[in-house]
């Protein structure tokens, strides 16, 4: 059994729930969300003999805040995890900016760990608008998205949380939303820059583990056609499926799907 918690350096600690037994499946959560988000679809994989780890990232539920969150402090936190539970062929199933955590882990520390990878309503791989591309975000939007999570979140969720997961049940989404407003807001600003400022499109060319791309074809939050659409073409052999009619919460709309494609990859 592994330990509650990872240490990590600074003396800072991630919380680590690990479920099941089988090959095992580490979860990376998206933005904002800590590792309670991946509940529904860790169950259902344990169902399907597959063993599941998530934990909550830095600033995030039970882990300690270090104030910062660049995307290679994010990947040695992932190694950290990787290296405290010893695994090996693992499969990295990664959410949204989570994206960004697994190809960097693979850039900074190699494949060695890694079986394969699954991105899921990833953001990436380069979120800035670039030679007239109308769907990236500009600069400006940049500036006021930090200004409205800096100084009205409550804001920014009530207008994000049905996009993200279009008919949601009242209740989840007040779960969901104080999930955020949970999270350190240092660390959420942060983040967020990370995801918006970061280019990994030759680290994405050059990732060489087997590679699925899960994506709706509603995604508000990363855009089908700017995120899943580009990895597929610059990860070598990189299958891309889409959900149609799905929004970026597919942990939540699409658990019982979710998990079944991801399973089923596993195991081949």
């Amino acid at each position: 059994m592994s330990p509650p918690f990872v240490e990590t350096a600074g003396g800072h600690r991630l919380f680590i729930r690990d479920w099941g037994e089988g090959p095992p499946l580490v979860l990376l959560a998206g933005w904002a969300m800590d590792s309670r988000i991946w509940g529904e679809t860790m169950v259902a994989l344990n169902a399907r003999g597959l063993r599941t780890i998530a934990y909550d990232r830095r600033g995030h539920g039970c882990s300690t805040d270090p104030g910062s969150a660049r995307y290679d402090d994010l990947a040695d936190d992932l190694a950290a995890v990787l290296d405290a539970l010893d695994l090996h062929s693992a499969t990295l199933v990664c959410h949204s900016g989570a994206g960004g955590e697994a190809i960097r882990y693979i850039t900074r520390h190699g494949p060695a760990r890694v079986a394969r990878l699954f991105l899921v309503g990833a953001t990436g791989p380069r979120m800035i608008a670039e030679g007239g591309d109308v769907a990236g975000l500009t600069p400006q939007a940049i500036e006021a998205l930090t200004k409205q999570l800096s100084t009205d979140l409550a804001g920014w969720i009530d207008e994000n949380i049905e996009p993200f997961a279009p008919g949601h049940h009242l209740r989840l989404g007040h779960w969901m939303s104080a999930m955020v407003l949970d999270c350190s807001r240092r660390i959420l600003i942060d983040f967020q820059k990370a995801i918006a400022e970061a280019d990994f499109r030759a680290e994405a060319a050059a990732c060489r583990v087997p590679v699925t791309i899960i994506h709706g074809d509603q995604d508000a939050s990363a855009p089908i056609d700017l995120t899943a659409r580009r990895y597929t073409a610059l990860v070598p052999g990189a299958q891309l499926l889409i959900y149609e009619n799905a929004a970026h919460g597919l942990m939540v709309t699409h658990a019982a799907r979710l998990a079944e494609d991801i399973a089923e990859r596993v195991r081949q």
